[in-house]
């Protein structure tokens, strides 16, 4: 995951904190309840893409040989596998 704990907090927070002031979500159970519910989301979508590239480094390392003998990118080939994957399960990155 490429955010701290620290920072999915307060991103929830701040989250939670707009869509009750600005009335788009009355909380029945609290802002804290809330706030604790958006922390899962966000740590949810966060974790669907370390699993994507995940995937990614696994698909890739039958390359190896052609990326040390510098044949191809790394970085390059993980970028379009990881495009190509993304698209074809409808994830937003």
């Amino acid at each position: 995951m490429r955010l701290r704990r620290e920072m999915i907090q307060h991103l929830a927070q701040a989250v939670a904190r707009d869509l009750l002031e600005k009335g788009y979500l009355e909380s029945v159970d609290g802002r804290e309840k809330l706030e604790g519910r958006v922390r899962e989301i966000i740590t949810e979508e966060l974790q669907i893409e370390d699993r994507l590239n995940e995937e990614v480094k696994e698909l890739l390392r039958a390359y190896s040989s052609e990326f040390t003998r510098g044949d191809t990118d790394y970085h390059k080939m993980f970028s379009m596998v990881k495009r190509k994957l993304a698209q074809e399960r409808g994830l937003i990155l």
